[in-house]
């Protein structure tokens, strides 16, 4: 389940109700789907073939297309990232740099665990959701974000997008953003 850092803070906020009434008031939409839906062979694998990525999508196709109905999403595959990831660490560098999308960016967490850096409101500042399987998140577009590993460094997601070629990385300088 998603848990709230608040940057400012510290405050941490937990619990599928109140992290959804917190991501509705930052404009962040937040959904839940049933991770133990997977195959259990799925649940802990991060180095995937083209057919596993596509199980994965057979798996949760009533979910994404119900999904991309309601928010116009067009088209949808699988990452997944790992220490088995070729220059796993130069792409954290790049992902690890605050940016601004032309369309929402939505992952869909079917294994390990991952970390949005979300600017909010003026009273919010940055706030860290960090997400674990089942999680589902969209940031809007124009808010300034990125996207990082956990600990653990390993997470599958589904990537759902309303432009076919994917979506595109604006840089936004902030000089109030402090890594923590």
């Amino acid at each position: 389940m998603a848990e709230i850092r608040i940057r400012n803070t510290n405050e941490r906020i937990s619990g599928e109700a109140n992290v959804k009434a917190f991501l509705d008031k930052q404009e962040v939409l937040y959904e839940h789907w049933n991770a133990a839906k997977l195959p259990a062979e799925l649940q802990g694998k991060f180095s995937l073939t083209d057919e596993e990525k596509s199980q994965i999508l057979a798996t949760y196709h009533e979910e994404i297309r119900d999904l991309a109905s309601r928010r116009g999403y067009q088209t949808w595959d699988i990452v997944a990232l790992s220490d088995a990831t070729p220059n796993l660490d130069e792409l954290l560098k790049k992902f690890e740099q605050v940016h601004t999308h032309t369309e929402d960016e939505v992952r869909a967490i079917t294994a390990g665990k991952g970390i949005f850096i979300i600017k909010g409101t003026d009273d919010v500042g940055y706030f860290d959701v960090e997400l674990e399987a089942g999680d589902v998140i969209s940031v809007p577009e124009h808010k300034p974000h990125f996207f990082t590993l956990m600990e653990n460094r390993q997470i599958v997601a589904v990537r759902l997008f309303i432009e076919t070629e994917g979506w595109i990385a604006h840089p936004f300088e902030d000089l109030t953003f402090q890594k923590a």
